[in-house]
C-alpha cells in the first residue's frame, strides 16, 4: 500500500514539485533521527550535583524498572477490569455421524425403524456474554486505585534512595578531591623542606637525619596521593553505576563551585511524621488492599449474574458435498445466575485468614513506626555528634596552621629542630584531613536525618 502511494506521488508530481519534495524529505529525515535520541546518550561534562541526580532519576536501571513496573501494573489493572466488557466468542463444529441413532415407530401393530438426524452436521455459533454481578470484578474495580498508588509509591521509594545514594557518592568524590589538594600542598611544602635540608646538609649546617626525615615524609605523601588517586577512579566508577551512566563515556563533575559547608545546618527540633515516610504509606496501601481482599471473600456469598446472547448457523445433510447448501439459523438470549450454596468451609476459612493478615499488617505498621523513630533518633544523634566533630576539627585546622607557621619561622631562625617542624606539619595535615572527613560525615548524617524525617523528595 505504501509503495502504491509513493508511485502515485511520483507519477502525478511535477518536476519542480518533485525536487521540492526531495529537499523537504532530506531536511526532515535528519530531524526525525535526531528526535529519537534518548536521554541515556546525554554526556555529563562539568555536571553539578542536581544535574547528576536528574540524570540518575531518568537513566538509572532500577528507576527505569520501577517505571516499567508501573506500566505493567496498569496493564494488569486494565486486564482485570476488561471482564466488565462484553466477551464475544465464535465457535465452529463439524460432526460426521458414522453410526446414526435409530429409533422404532409402531403404527397399527407394525414396527418401522427411523434413522435420526443426518450423516453430516456443522454449526457456527457467535455468542456474547455480559457480566452484571461478579465478586472478582467488583474487587478489581475497587482495588485499581490502590494498586496504582502502590506502584507509584514503589517508584517514589526507589527515587528517594537514589537521591540519597547519589548525593553521598558525589560528596565522597568532592571530599577526595579536596584531600588531593591538601596532599599536593603538603608535597609542595615537603619538597621545599627537602631542598632546604639538602642545601643545609651540603654546607654542613645540619646532619644527614634532617634530609632523610624530609625524604621519608615526602615519599609517604606521594604514596598517599597515589592511593587517593586510585580510590578516586573507583568512586567515579561507582557514581556512574549509581546513575546508570555508560562506563566508557566521558564524565566530569563541577566540583569547583560546590561549597560543602553551605548546606550542613539542619533544624534539630523537627519531629517525625510517619506519614511522610513512603515505606509507612506503602504499608497503609497494603492494608487497604488486604481489607478489600477480606471484603471480596465476603462477596463470594453473592450470586454471579450474567447475560448471554448467541446466533448460530446450523448445517445438516447426508452428503458432505451438499452440507453447506442450506443453513438453519437459530438464536438464543438469556440470563445466567450462579449461586454457590456450600463449598465446605472454604469461604469462611478464607475470610478468617484475610482478617488475620490484616491484623499482621497492623503489627507491621506498629513495628515500622518504632523503626522510623529509632532511625530518626540514631541519625539525629549521629548528626549532632558529627556537627560537634566538624566544629572541633575546623578549629584544630586554624590552630595547627598557626602552630606550623610559628615553628616554621623558628626553624628558619635556628630556634626549633627539624623534628619539631615535621611534627607540626604532620599535625596540620592530619587536622586538615580530619576536617574533610568530618565534613563528609556531617553531610551524610544530614541526608540520613532528612530521609528519616521523610523530607527528601525526588525534586530536592
Amino acid at each position: 500500500m505504501i509503495a502504491q502511494i509513493h508511485n502515485s506521488l511520483f507519477l502525478y508530481m511535477k518536476p519542480h514539485n518533485f525536487l521540492l519534495f526531495l529537499l523537504f524529505a532530506g531536511l526532515t529525515l535528519p530531524l526525525s533521527g535526531y528526535s529519537q535520541t534518548t536521554s541515556a546518550d546525554k554526556q555529563l561534562n562539568n555536571a553539578t550535583l542536581q544535574e547528576v541526580i536528574d540524570f540518575a532519576l531518568t537513566n538509572k536501571p532500577g528507576v527505569k524498572q520501577s517505571l516499567i513496573d508501573e506500566e505493567i501494573g496498569e496493564r494488569d489493572i486494565k486486564s482485570a477490569l476488561s471482564g466488565w466488557l462484553p466477551q464475544i466468542n465464535a465457535n465452529g463444529t463439524y460432526n460426521n455421524n458414522l453410526k446414526q441413532q435409530v429409533n422404532t415407530l409402531t403404527t397399527n401393530g407394525q414396527t418401522s425403524f427411523l434413522t435420526l438426524g443426518t450423516r453430516h452436521t456443522s454449526s457456527v455459533i457467535l455468542q456474547a456474554d455480559q457480566q452484571f454481578l461478579n465478586a472478582g470484578l467488583i474487587q478489581a474495580s475497587k482495588a485499581a486505585k490502590f494498586y496504582r498508588q502502590q506502584y507509584k509509591q514503589n517508584t517514589e521509594n526507589n527515587k528517594i534512595t537514589t537521591v540519597v545514594d547519589v548525593s553521598k557518592a558525589y560528596y565522597d568524590i568532592l571530599t577526595s578531591r579536596e584531600q588531593l589538594n591538601i596532599i599536593n600542598e603538603n608535597i609542595a611544602r615537603l619538597e621545599k623542606q627537602l631542598k632546604d635540608a639538602s642545601a643545609q646538609y651540603d654546607v654542613g649546617l645540619v646532619d644527614k637525619t634532617d634530609y632523610q626525615r624530609a625524604q621519608i615524609s615526602l615519599n609517604n605523601s606521594r604514596a598517599d596521593k597515589k592511593r587517593t588517586d586510585e580510590l578516586l577512579k573507583y568512586k567515579y566508577a561507582y557514581l556512574k553505576e549509581l546513575i546508570g551512566y555508560s562506563p566508557e563515556a566521558p564524565f566530569t563533575l563541577n566540583l569547583a563551585g560546590t561549597n560543602m559547608e553551605a548546606g550542613i545546618l539542619l533544624d534539630t527540633t523537627q519531629q517525625t511524621a510517619y506519614t511522610n515516610r513512603v515505606e509507612y504509606r506503602l504499608l497503609q496501601t497494603q492494608k487497604q488492599l488486604q481489607h478489600l481482599n477480606t471484603s471480596y471473600n465476603k462477596w463470594t456469598y453473592l450470586p454471579t449474574i450474567s447475560g448471554f446472547a448467541n446466533y448460530s448457523f446450523n448445517y445438516l445433510n447426508n452428503n458432505f458435498s451438499n452440507l453447506y447448501d442450506n443453513s438453519y439459523p437459530g438464536s438464543v438470549i438469556g440470563l445466567k445466575l450462579s449461586m454457590p450454596i456450600f463449598l465446605g468451609t472454604k469461604r469462611t476459612q478464607e475470610i478468617r485468614k484475610s482478617e488475620l493478615q490484616e491484623r499482621r499488617i497492623d503489627l507491621d505498621l506498629v513495628n515500622t513506626r518504632n523503626q522510623i523513630n529509632t532511625q530518626y533518633e540514631q541519625s539525629m544523634a549521629t548528626y549532632k555528634a558529627n556537627l560537634n566533630d566538624w566544629k572541633t576539627s575546623k578549629s584544630n585546622v586554624d590552630i595547627s596552621r598557626q602552630v606550623y607557621n610559628t615553628i616554621k619561622l623558628q626553624y628558619d631562625e635556628g630556634i626549633k629542630t627539624y623534628l619539631d617542624l615535621m611534627t607540626s606539619e604532620t599535625d596540620l595535615r592530619t587536622a586538615q584531613l580530619n576536617y574533610l572527613n568530618s565534613l563528609y560525615s556531617l553531610l551524610s548524617a544530614k541526608l540520613d536525618v532528612q530521609q528519616a524525617l521523610g523530607t527528601i523528595t525526588v525534586n530536592q
